[in-house]
């Protein structure tokens, strides 16, 4: 019996998001398969005190050994998909209800003359069609409801039938559109398989041409005045919506098609694979692997291509398969891909529709297991410890960097330059001591000049802080060793976060920044804080008054929690700067307002925090704010009206701000 804490997730690491999770043994087999409307709550109370649990639940989750999950945008996609994973792993403690029954399907007996449609369970029988299985009854039944409306085939017993055959009068459903009635002659045995084979089709995942054929029939009633019809048609078609709500889940054109996307970072790339047939997901797969070299998307998709066909023959290839970036040699994998399935398979990247939209729910789940997986990587004690002493060992430090500050620059050409300060201590991130750094002294665009006057500003303030408390001398780095009473401010009580002395300074930059901020250490005197500098492009790690850089292997741990210290003062520089230029951009705005000052466009900023929803808001909204009357808020918004829209973003592949 497994102790299931041995597997629970990390605190924050399952998402919110709608979704369908998987337990699994220690063979690797799945032994449950649910769904969830919120994953994290959901997940969450299978962990708490087993006596707490359904005694099933808790033979379920002591007989796991690990617990995945693939998110979703809605629960209805959630519940096909889970119905997709309990028909393809046969789950054991998926196998019945809680009444015994077996696990319901939307069958049509169309071996009959008259074709039925009903909800059976059990054992399959021949001359009838299944689709599903479902996990609740009712679902299917609400399901069946909506489309008899559309589909009006006979769904009542045999019973039911023969005795309205032979009053002459049909049942309820006949009276109400939805049955066409055929045990009374409404239609022939041939219009009625007509209608069922429609809704056949319909279930089976051919549903775009169904909409697009009443979409039709709707704006040609509409055109000869109909309206009645046109009304229904309209009815019809969102009913169809309804009872299918496909979006990413279901492709309306019943597409066979391998849906693959990454989520990458300098160092590591997740893959995610949906394998759609006949429009539905029947199967996923993930992996994280590290990078070897500066592989563009399109290489690593060709490099993923030829290992996942590798060996496939025949119907395992799809007749599409949908990448986030095509290969350089397009034609040439088409061709290898369609010699082993002997039909052609096209390789595409989905611009618009329900591709495009699945293809965006597989990239989030890219991103996903991306973000997991460096969760799991960063919480290992071993791993960090190793991480530690390879940064040590690389830039022949006298002890490990328990305490690593990083710096970088934000601006937007040169204007509201802003930088961040992030610390991480032990390899884990304090968010607590994080500090932003508005750069005055700077004239333009000049990351060197700035970078300088950062450095500057923060070791002064360990100098004077160092002073203020009565030490003397330098430390060597530990902060445990000096959290003591020296360096706690006697009026606040806090401690003098910086009168700590890192054991490792690191600036985003090339030999420019590491020389500032050098330099920056030597006009204070300091000698005992060693300083390196991380560039982007070749993830080169450099040294003051050094040539050549420091290359630390694609898959040291070192560089890796380099490069996480990196990118989180990246972050936090880019939230600070896009915070500051949106209040600037408000204020520079509204100066030829009449009758607002500084404290007016202060209590605005208060109110609605940025421009995108002061423009927004209403004239009667903006009178709310306390000192502006009604016509004050008229020229307001007329100020905002008569200026252009600026959008200020960030580009994901420099990492600059822009605006537009």
């Amino acid at each position: 019996m497994a102790d299931p804490s041995t597997y629970r997730p990390a605190p924050g690491s399952i998402p919110t998001s709608p979704g369908v999770y998987r337990f699994r043994d220690e063979r690797g087999r799945v032994v449950y398969v649910g769904k969830a409307k919120n994953l994290r709550a959901r997940l969450t109370s299978y962990f708490q005190d087993i006596v707490h649990l359904h005694p099933r639940t808790a033979s379920m989750v002591t007989g796991a050994a690990s617990v995945e999950w693939t998110v979703v945008n809605t629960e209805v996609e959630a519940l096909q998909l889970e119905y997709s994973w309990i028909k393809e792993f046969d789950p054991r403690f998926n196998v019945k209800y809680r009444d015994d029954k077996s696990y319901p399907w939307l069958a049509v007996t169309v071996g009959e003359e008259f074709p039925r449609v009903m909800v059976g369970r059990g054992a399959k029988k021949r001359g009838t069609r299944y689709f599903g299985p479902y996990s609740h009854a009712w679902a299917i039944r609400e399901t069946v409801d909506l489309l008899l409306r559309v589909f009006p085939m006979r769904s009542c017993s045999n019973g039911v039938f023969r005795r309205s055959a032979q009053i002459g009068r049909p049942c309820l459903l006949g009276y109400i559109g939805k049955c066409s009635a055929p045990c009374v002659g409404r239609v022939s045995a041939d219009e009625h398989r007509e209608i069922v084979e429609d809704l056949c089709d319909f279930m089976a995942g051919n549903t775009a041409g169904f909409v697009k054929r009443l979409e039709k029939e709707m704006y040609a009633a509409s055109a000869e005045t109909d309206y009645e019809r046109a009304a229904r048609l309209r009815d019809d078609i969102g009913a169809l919506n309804r009872a299918m709500e496909k979006q990413q889940v279901v492709l309306g054109d019943g597409t066979d098609a391998d849906v693959i996307a990454f989520s990458e970072d300098p160092l590591e790339v997740a893959v995610q694979v949906f394998y759609v047939r006949g429009g539905r997901i029947r199967g996923q797969r993930g992996w994280v692997a590290d990078k070897v070299d500066d592989a563009d998307t399109g290489d690593l998709v060709e490099r993923f291509l030829l290992q996942l066909y590798d060996g496939e023959v025949g119907e395992a290839i799809p007749r599409e398969v949908l990448v986030p970036a095509l290969p350089e040699d397009t034609p040439a994998v088409e061709q290898w891909l369609g010699g082993l399935r002997g039909a052609k398979v096209s390789v595409r990247v989905p611009q618009r529709g329900d591709k495009k939209a699945l293809q965006e729910t597989v990239a989030r789940n890219a991103l996903q297991a991306l973000g997991l997986h460096k969760t799991k990587r960063a919480s290992d004690l071993t791993t960090r410890n190793r991480a530690l002493e390879e940064i040590q060992q690389a830039l022949g430090l006298p002890t490990a960097p328990l305490r690593i500050e990083c710096y970088d620059i934000s601006n937007l050409q040169g204007t509201e330059v802003v930088a961040s300060m992030v610390v991480f201590e032990d390899g884990l991130s304090r968010k607590g001591e994080y500090r932003r750094f508005v750069i005055r002294g700077v004239e333009g665009q000049n990351d060197v000049a700035s970078m300088h006057e950062v450095i500057t500003r923060r070791f002064r303030r360990m100098l004077d802080e160092r002073a203020d408390s009565g030490e003397v001398g330098g430390t060597s780095g530990d902060p445990d060793e000096q959290d003591g009473p020296l360096l706690v401010d006697p009026d606040t009580g806090r401690p003098k976060r910086f009168a700590y002395v890192p054991g490792l300074v690191v600036v985003d930059g090339g030999p420019p920044q590491v020389a500032a901020a050098q330099r920056a250490l030597d006009e204070l005197g300091i000698d005992d804080v060693p300083v390196c500098g991380l560039a982007k492009r070749l993830e080169e790690v450099w040294l003051p008054s050094q040539e050549d850089p420091v290359i630390l292997p694609r898959t040291s741990e070192g560089l890796y929690l380099l490069q996480r210290v990196r990118d989180e003062a990246h972050r936090f520089a880019i939230t600070h700067h896009r915070s500051r230029r949106s209040k600037s951009m408000v204020e520079s705005l509204l100066d030829d307002v009449p009758g607002l000052g500084e404290v007016r466009r202060k209590a605005l900023l208060r109110r609605f925090g940025s421009l995108r929803r002061l423009r927004a808001a209403t004239v009667e909204e903006i009178s709310e704010v306390p000192g502006i009357g009604l016509r004050t808020a008229e020229a307001i918004a007329d100020a905002l009206a008569a200026q252009p829209r600026r959008t200020v973003s960030v580009n994901t592949a420099t990492g600059e701000v822009e605006e537009s």
